[in-house]
């Protein structure tokens, strides 16, 4: 019987994985123990969230005004992305978390395109994207805890983060914590992971073992020696340059969503916490040198009214790719340890909290139930990945940017199903038909999002009259839930000021 998990590797991914065990095990003779070297620091810059992350941490127990308060976490309601189409100045597109009005109900890009081409496609179809533009937050002060008026995820503090889910999950959930350093792996006579023998704590036996340790990947990768999977022939870029840096006065404006701006070989981040912003370029060493990326970020930095002597960066060199197998015996990878493709759009987080969920919901029983639970999660996630590349991919096949060999080189790596799916998608919008999955990464209406974002222009048969009526008055819906939450929203800073002085209600 399965009766002792042993966690290696703490931050995000660890203690995400811990608590929602944890949580699901409550009352049963199940132990969890994590342990986590405490001279490994974590990668830390993972800062933003799905609205997934709202469940998660509902789940486990945790209060979000603390969450917000010991995390220097803020609200985040989507992405923005500046120059990705063509670089122009007044290239910016929006992709909002709050569904389209009538979202389902009808064909709201074939009645966009006939009726409102002028107009972006996300501006016309939700209210959100002008809640960003207005800084305005995606809730009241007298709404409860993790109840939104506008769908919401978070940015926050990464370090603070994991830190704050030890302190939960030990003292709430009953997590043993042991700060120590795996010296070596023992096998069974069968194969499976019998041990781990540590520096202070002798053997630590267990049945289950989950693989958090980051890029190392000690036990899925070094231990099993199951490959990466590479995929920089398709996504380029391999390295990126984080740095945080302080707001202009303490009462600047906090972005209500992640701002992604488009340069000549990768993009840059920039994500607004209460107290500072979190910087980063991603780019592609084959295209840029680490100077010039250097350069290229402290110009934004500079330009974006950040300090001109804004202190030194950090470079985190990557391998774009995922594991051949998550879950190998008695061991399964989550997060950096599983793989990792790019920050693009926050899949990172959002494939740590799927795998830790599945995880708690079909942990198996027995041994003997493991070989199936593991044959369906490696299944699951070859797929929920492969997804992802097309998703991230598609931000890149769709410019029209041809300025530099990086983006006149993303139209010739074009995954076969993506393409598939453009031929498709040439005569009708993206539906829930090319997304079957119950729960996918990417609902159908983010595909929606970026592709008619970003110019895309559908060759669809004329609209019957009954269903242009029907999506005008979902337009008109839109444009007057945008009046009304404009007036009665607070702006971003306000809140979270709110919340620091007097929290949320719980429900």
């Amino acid at each position: 019987m399965i009766r002792r998990i042993v966690i290696v590797g703490g931050g995000s991914a660890g203690w995400l994985t811990a608590g929602l065990i944890a949580a699901a095990q409550q009352g049963t003779p199940v132990e969890i123990t994590l342990i986590e070297s405490p001279d490994v620091p974590a990668i830390g810059v993972g800062e933003g969230t799905w609205p997934s992350m709202r469940d998660t941490l509902r789940r486990i127990g945790v209060s979000e005004t603390e969450f917000f308060r010991q995390c220097d976490a803020s609200f985040k309601q989507g992405s923005r992305f500046n120059g990705w189409v063509d670089g122009s100045a007044d290239d910016v597109y929006f992709h909002p978390f709050v569904m389209p009005q009538g979202w389902g109900e009808v064909d709201l890009p074939r009645n966009w395109q006939q009726q409102h081409p002028d107009i972006p496609f996300a501006d016309l179809v939700s209210y959100q994207p002008h809640l960003c533009v207005q800084g305005r937050a995606p809730k009241q002060a007298v709404t409860p805890e993790f109840a939104a008026v506008a769908n919401y995820g978070y940015h926050l503090d990464a370090g603070k983060f994991g830190l704050f889910l030890r302190e939960h999950c030990t003292r709430k959930l009953g997590v043993r914590y042991l700060a120590d350093h795996v010296l070596a792996i023992n096998s069974a006579p069968d194969g499976d992971i019998a041990s781990l023998q540590t520096q202070r704590n002798g053997i630590l036996e267990g049945d289950l073992f989950i693989d958090c340790t980051g890029m190392q990947s000690l036990l899925l990768g070094k231990h099993y020696q199951v490959p990466l999977i590479s995929q920089q022939h398709v996504l380029f870029n391999d390295t990126a340059l984080a740095i945080q840096i302080p707001y202009a006065s303490a009462d600047a404006p906090v972005a209500a969503q992640t701002s992604s701006t488009a340069q000549s070989a990768g993009w840059i981040w920039d994500i607004g916490l209460p107290t500072r912003r979190g910087v980063g370029h991603v780019y592609a060493s084959a295209y840029l040198s680490d100077d010039q990326a250097e350069a290229a970020l402290r110009h934004y930095i500079r330009t974006t009214g950040g300090p001109a002597d804004a202190g030194a960066v950090r470079q985190i060199k990557y391998q774009p790719g995922y594991r051949a197998r998550f879950w190998q015996r008695n061991c399964v990878a989550i997060g950096l340890s599983s793989g990792f493709i790019e920050p693009l759009e926050a899949s990172a987080l959002a494939l740590v909290e799927m795998g830790a969920a599945m995880v708690a919901d079909e942990l198996p029983a027995s041994r003997a139930a493991m070989d199936i639970v593991a044959a369906r999660y490696n299944e699951t996630f070859s797929y929920r990945w492969e997804r992802v590349i097309d998703f991230l991919k598609l931000h890149y096949v769709l410019s029209q940017r041809r300025d530099t060999p990086y983006w006149r080189d993303q139209q010739s790596t074009v995954p076969q199903r993506l393409q598939d799916l453009l031929t498709l998608w040439q005569h009708r919008a993206p539906s829930r038909n090319d997304f079957p999955r119950i729960e996918e990464v990417f609902p159908t209406a983010s595909y929606q999002y970026i592709l008619y974002g970003m110019g895309y222009r559908s060759q669809f048969r004329p609209a019957p009259a009954q269903e242009a009526a029907m999506a005008d008055g979902y337009f008109r819906e839109a444009a007057s839930l945008t009046r009304r939450m404009l007036g009665a929203l607070p702006d971003m800073r306000s809140l979270l000021e709110h919340i620091r002085q007097h929290g949320l209600q719980n429900i």
